[in-house]
Parts: structure tokens; C-alpha cells; sequence
């Protein structure tokens, strides 16, 4: 368990911290140069990110990397040349063609209408996206509900900014991310902001509009914020349905974020962005020209060609994406593994306490042994400890291999070898558990809350 912020400014000033394993690790052994750290850096959530689970090296050409986050794609695009307002700094807001074809692109997508004066904020990617709304909108001690499991960023995000996390259980049933009403409602009540995605990231999990409705009615009764990644929002293998940003509300309180990275496969250009309604959009911008000012010009330029191409293609794309999903679903059920088939994204939330080991330490052994890398699934949550994160977004020959030696791997396990184990630092959250008796199915009436 973490201890208390004052008590680590304490430490600090008595100089007693250098005795400490987390100032040695946060300093690398330079202990003295604590007194010169602001309080961002004291209480950003070290062991977490030091932790290869949560921020995992590259893979090496000699791995066979399960834990890929997106697609790559051979576009060969090509920009031209520069018009003269590319040739410097961009607009601090973005580049008004990329703003445009921002909003064109939810119009054409969604029916969703957005102001590309006012509503719209480029980023530096995703992780650019949600470093600026939580600097505008978390303070020390505020309320985060987060779905577990979920992406990392979430909650290391959260964590950095002192906010105290309030984890909801989740589980999917045929692709269907789900949750227990009274456990979510338990949640949000004086909470400032909730974080989702939607296809949910690592289980796949989408919600029905009823689901997303439901959620919305929540937020508004208790005046909670919502911040909804769609990163992953093209990848739905069955009806897409509604975008957050056409929820009831949705202009008063919900902050949506897309990336070139997930949803276009373009991870170098590094671009993201965020739309929702002016007065939260204006001065997320302003934090974002204080910590991560001006995407490059070039970048924006060639995102806004992508996403001004039609999707003629798309299809044909999804159709092979949902073709390497079923394969690797069934890979995995003939080795005796039982996931749940997503219905978006490009992950398989894998349970894996019956054979024995938590993510952490199949993860480790299966690098170690087999050279193939996969994402432990203690990363993502309190209840991901018994689980691990494969990804489908592999090269075809590179995910049959490793799914092959990871077949190999779990036949191993029948004869296991004594070695060293690698156990799991737990980090003690306020997590709601669910009431059995109210389940997000089917949806309840909206007389009261």
C-alpha cells in the first residue's frame, strides 16, 4: 500500500526518505536530489511505471510480440508539399484542414455534429489527449471510477494527480461488456469524472445503446464528467451503434478522444485529438499549450488526408481483422483456455488462474521460455491478476507462431520445472464489488435515481 503524500513530503524534508526502496528507485540511488523534486514527481505512481507490466520495452526482431497495441498499416501516403501555414509552429489548437476533417469524419461516421472551431483540441496522440483533460479537470482527492480492467494509462493517469480511484468489476458475456447497476451507481456518487473506452481495452467488451444510455443517465444524475476514449471505436465486429458523443448530455458533459495510432494503424505521426463541448474543450487546450504545445505541422498534414480518404477499403480490412480474432479465439480454446470472443478491438482477455499462475508470472515464463511476449493482466486492474492481455493486431505468420509456442509452452506446464518465481505487488484500491441483484440487464427505469 502506498503511503499518504504528507507523510512522504515529511520524509523528504527530514531527509529520512533516502532510506526508503521507492526514493531509491525514483532517483535511481540519487537520494539527495529529492529536495529538488516538485510534488508531480513525488507522487507519481513509481513502481508502476518502473514496471515492465504497465510500460513494456519494445520487442526485439527475436520476439514474437502478442502484446502489440494496434494495427500496422502500409499506407503509402503521400503529402506533398507543404502549404506555407506547414512550414512552422501550427495553430496551438491544431491545423484548421485537420480540425476539419476531424469534424467531417464524426459527421460522416457517427451523425455526430462538432464545431471544428471551438470543439475540437489536437493532441500528441491518445496519451496526449488524456494527460490534457485530467490536468484540466482532476485535483488532489478527487473521484475517478475506472472499469476494471482497463487500460493503464487510466489509472496511472489518475494516479499522478493524486485522485483516488474507485475500480468497478466488469465482465464479458458473447462480447458484452458488463456491470452490476447498484455497484455502478454505488461508484459514481460523488465522483468527478468517469473513464471508459468503448471497445473496452484489454477485454474487447462493447456496450448496447441501452448500456450507453444507461451509463450517460447515471452521469448526469450525479453530475459526473465523462471521458470516453473511441480509440479503438472502427473496430466493432458487429453493429457499431451509438458514439458517446450523441448520448443525451453529451454536450454538457462528455469529452470524447480519438487516435491515427489504434484506429488507422499510423503510430508515428503521433496524433489525437479530443471533441466535446467548448467550455471543457477551450481549457484543456490551454493545458495542453502548457505541458505539450504544437503537434507538428507535417503530422496533422498527413492525418488529415487519412481521414479525408473514404473507407471504400475498410471493409475488406475488418473482415480479415475478425478472421485473425476467430482464429486466435479458437488457438486458444484448443489448448484448454477459455476467453470470451471480443466484439471490438484487437485483444482476447485470457484467464489463466487455472493452470496454476497469475499473468505476471505466465507472461514472464512464457518471454523467458518461448520468447513470445504477451501483456500481464495485473496492468489492468485489481481482477486482472488471473489473466493476460493476447493481441491479434500480430502479422498473420507472427501470430500463428506465437500462438504455436504458446501451445507448446502450456503443454510444458503438465511437467514444470522448478525455477524462480515472480510475484505480483498488489496496490490496495477502493474497488466496488458487485451486488448480484442488479445487473445491467436489463436495462432499469429511468423514474428515479
Amino acid at each position: 500500500m502506498g503511503i499518504p503524500f504528507w507523510l512522504t513530503k515529511l520524509l523528504v524534508r527530514t531527509r529520512l526518505a533516502r532510506f526508503t526502496t521507492r526514493a531509491r528507485r525514483l532517483t535511481d540511488g540519487g537520494t539527495k536530489f529529492l529536495r529538488y523534486y516538485s510534488d508531480r514527481v513525488l507522487s507519481a505512481p513509481v513502481e508502476e511505471l518502473l514496471d515492465p507490466a504497465f510500460v513494456p520495452d519494445p520487442a526485439g526482431p527475436d520476439i514474437i510480440d502478442l502484446n502489440q497495441p494496434a494495427i500496422r498499416v502500409e499506407s503509402g501516403l503521400s503529402i506533398g508539399r507543404f502549404t506555407s501555414d506547414c512550414r512552422g509552429a501550427s495553430s496551438p489548437r491544431g491545423l484548421p484542414e485537420l480540425r476539419r476533417a476531424i469534424a467531417a469524419r464524426y459527421l460522416r461516421v457517427d451523425g455526430r455534429t462538432v464545431s471544428p472551431e471551438t470543439d475540437i483540441l489536437v493532441t500528441h496522440g491518445a496519451t496526449g489527449a488524456y494527460t490534457a483533460a485530467m490536468e484540466t479537470l482532476i485535483n488532489p482527492g478527487d473521484r475517478v471510477v475506472l472499469f476494471d480492467p482497463c487500460s493503464p494509462l487510466f489509472s496511472l493517469g489518475a494516479k499522478s494527480r493524486r485522485a483516488k480511484l474507485r475500480w468497478l468489476t466488469t465482465w464479458t458475456e458473447d462480447g458484452r461488456c458488463r456491470f452490476m447497476n447498484a455497484a455502478f451507481e454505488k461508484a459514481m456518487r460523488g465522483a468527478k469524472l468517469l473513464v471508459i473506452s468503448h471497445p473496452g481495452n484489454p477485454s474487447g467488451g462493447c456496450f448496447t445503446d441501452e448500456d450507453l444510455d444507461y451509463i450517460a443517465w447515471i452521469a448526469a444524475a450525479y453530475d459526473v464528467l465523462i471521458y470516453a476514449d473511441e480509440s479503438f471505436g472502427r473496430f466493432h465486429y458487429t453493429d457499431r451503434g451509438k458514439s458517446f458523443g450523441m448520448l443525451a448530455g453529451a454536450d454538457r458533459r462528455i469529452i470524447t478522444a480519438g487516435s491515427m495510432t489504434q484506429e488507422f494503424g499510423l503510430g508515428s505521426l503521433r496524433v489525437g485529438w479530443l471533441a466535446g463541448p467548448r467550455h471543457l474543450i477551450r481549457a484543456c487546450g490551454m493545458m495542453a499549450n502548457l505541458n505539450a504545445p504544437f503537434v507538428p505541422a507535417v503530422c496533422q498534414q498527413a492525418a488529415a488526408r487519412v481521414l479525408s480518404e473514404p473507407d471504400n477499403a475498410f471493409t475488406t480490412m475488418l473482415d480479415r481483422i475478425r478472421g485473425k480474432r476467430d482464429y486466435a479465439i479458437d488457438r486458444l480454446k484448443s489448448i484448454g483456455l477459455e476467453p470470451d470472443r471480443p466484439r471490438g478491438g484487437f485483444f482476447v482477455w485470457v484467464p489463466v488462474a487455472g493452470l496454476g499462475l497469475d499473468g505476471r508470472t505466465l507472461a514472464a515464463r512464457l518471454f523467458r521460455e518461448q520468447q513470445v511476449q504477451v501483456g500481464p493482466g495485473c496492468a489492468f486492474g485489481p481482477g486482472g491478476e488471473g489473466h493476460i492481455r493476447i493481441s491479434f493486431a500480430a502479422d498473420d505468420g507472427r501470430l500463428r507462431e506465437g500462438l504455436a509456442r504458446m501451445a507448446t509452452f502450456i503443454v510444458k506446464l503438465k511437467h514444470p520445472d522448478p525455477g524462480a518465481s515472480f510475484e505480483t505487488e498488489s496496490v490496495v484500491e477502493e474497488v466496488v464489488e458487485p451486488n448480484v441483484e442488479n445487473v445491467n440487464r436489463p436495462k432499469p427505469s429511468f423514474s428515479r435515481v
